[in-house]
């Protein structure tokens, strides 16, 4: 076919700069060049340096789009050789080279792509401000197949199909961005529903200890354990030391250990990959890359089964990660704050929690005394949650606590801690609704503990997973085999629904029957 070079400059120019999909532009662009170029295969790489890494962004043969638009993937690492060519090439711009027989190919190229070893290849390295951004390959079976007028064509338009690729390229970055964002500002949504700033009531009194050891701890990146009863303000403290380190501009992503399935832990945690299982319909970044720059607060740490831990324990070590289904190798870039009411000290005498994840963890713990040991804190917690609810429920006036009522709540334990008194002052509010405040009965049935329950003597013992069996049973006896919901048995046993499912597979309890 005789050739006009202006045409031709104009083709390969409209064809790749006529649509911003990487996968759409090399189609457009392979069906044209081959009307003048040998070539039954095209490919196009992204090159990453600083990371020798070279990854696969698009390739199209005679039947049409083998990848495309729809991500890239690491196809091999850059060796010494091939870092060299490329740092002799620098300044030069795009450069189109031949390589007719597999002599010539760098070897780190070959080991990538094998079938180069039968082929002939036509490449353009892609330069833009003397940086190189990636690399198009053409290839055709059998040694010989490209002539230095091949190379001359491909010469005249390596700047445009450097160009397009190039915006071509950040064009998908900033959809990933925001998509990114997106998810960010959705996820933050649903998991931080928080206060900002750094108030902690108590921190004065109760808690003056407390927040001496946040304020040493917090510009620092060292691991936080946190630990105490349930109700205590685990979260509250993990969110002051977030607020007050160098990554409060970051984010802080918060981890329920024990909500998430653990066929779902590696997806949460870590992400996974586009079709890296099924119903996996988009690549979804974990919440470990979410946390990227900032703060994962691991709450109920204790709830992850041994499995759960040793992948936990790798990243901390390594601080790197692979998402499901995913190659490429991630930064673990965060900040780690633990939180548990249980003793993970005699866990790990009991071998239910793994010693060299409790050696990571434990590298600063903080203990948060409960509400029955600061009861000075009451009267100013009180006071807070009354200000809070009552502009939550729209109330006109707000009630004032009076020194009987204040007393009263002093003198109580909070089996609950604060999250229990937070919930009897709501109580109050909606019962008063904006006049006196109207407490029930405290230590009533509603607020009071779990009656204790009657150990057999010693010689009657059971072992511990068959007398966790027998206490589930009975639970779910007294609930009609109902698990969760307010009237389920693991409101009754005050864990999780998803943790009770958890151990019922795990001590083969069956669900009852309801009738």
């Amino acid at each position: 076919m005789k050739l006009n070079e202006l045409e031709f400059f104009r083709e390969v120019t409209l064809r790749v700069s006529g649509t911003l999909d990487i996968g759409e532009a090399m189609l457009n662009l392979f069906a044209y060049l081959r009307r003048f170029i040998p070539a039954d295969r095209i490919g196009l790489h992204r090159f990453d340096v600083a990371r020798r890494m070279i990854y696969g962004v698009a390739e199209a043969d005679g039947g049409g789009l083998i990848r495309g638009s729809d991500g890239e993937s690491r196809v091999f690492s850059m060796d010494a050789d091939f870092v060299a060519i490329l740092d002799r090439s620098r300044g030069r711009g795009p450069i189109v080279t031949i390589h007719n027989t597999p002599d010539s190919l760098p070897e780190a190229v070959l080991r990538g792509f094998p079938h180069l070893r039968t082929r002939s290849v036509l490449a353009l390295q892609l330069w833009i401000q003397d940086e190189v951004v990636g690399g198009l390959a053409l290839s055709a079976e059998g040694h010989g197949r490209y002539k230095p007028r091949h190379a001359a064509l491909l010469e005249q338009v390596k700047e445009p199909i450097a160009l397009a690729m190039s915006n071509a390229w950040r064009y998908r970055e900033l959809e990933r961005l925001r998509d990114q964002l997106i998810e960010d500002n959705r996820a933050l949504s649903q998991d931080m529903q928080r206060a900002t700033g750094v108030e902690v009531v108590g921190a004065d009194f109760g808690l003056a200890t407390v927040m001496e050891m946040v304020r040493r701890v917090a510009p620092l990146s060292s691991p936080v354990l946190l630990q105490g009863e349930t109700g205590t303000g685990k979260e509250v403290i993990a969110n002051a030391i977030h607020q007050l380190s160098p990554r409060s501009a970051g984010p802080l992503v918060r981890v329920q250990c024990g909500a998430i399935p653990e066929t779902l832990l590696d997806s949460e945690l870590f992400g996974h990959e586009k079709g890296a299982f099924t119903g996996a319909i988009e690549r979804k970044r974990g919440r470990f890359e979410r946390a990227a720059g900032g703060t994962i607060f691991l709450d109920e740490i204790g709830e992850l089964s041994l499995e759960a831990q040793v992948k936990l324990l790798r990243v901390l070590q390594e601080k790197q990660f692979e998402r499901v289904g995913g190659t490429e190798t991630l930064d673990a870039d965060v900040r780690v704050i633990a939180a548990t009411h249980r003793d993970l000290a005699r866990m790990v005498r009991e071998g239910r929690f793994r010693e060299d994840l409790w050696y990571r963890l434990n590298v600063f713990p903080i203990l948060i005394p409960p509400l029955r040991m600061r009861r000075e804190d009451i009267p100013a917690l009180a006071q807070y949650f009354v200000r809070r609810k009552a502009r939550e429920m729209n109330l006109e006036r707000l009630p004032e606590l009076d020194a009987a009522d204040l007393a009263r709540l002093q003198a109580y334990d909070w089996p609950g801690n604060v999250r229990e008194l937070q919930n009897v002052v709501e109580r109050a509010l909606i019962l008063g609704r904006g006049g006196t405040l109207v407490f029930p009965p405290l230590g009533g049935a509603d607020t009071a503990p779990a009656p204790a329950v009657a150990l057999p003597p010693e010689a009657d013992l059971l072992p511990l997973d068959e007398a966790m069996a027998a206490h589930i049973r009975r639970a779910l006896s007294l609930t009609g085999g109902r698990v969760s919901g307010p009237r389920g048995a693991a409101a009754r046993l005050r864990i999780n629904p998803n943790t009770l499912r958890s151990r019922m597979r795990k001590l083969g309890v069956k669900v009852l029957k309801r009738v």
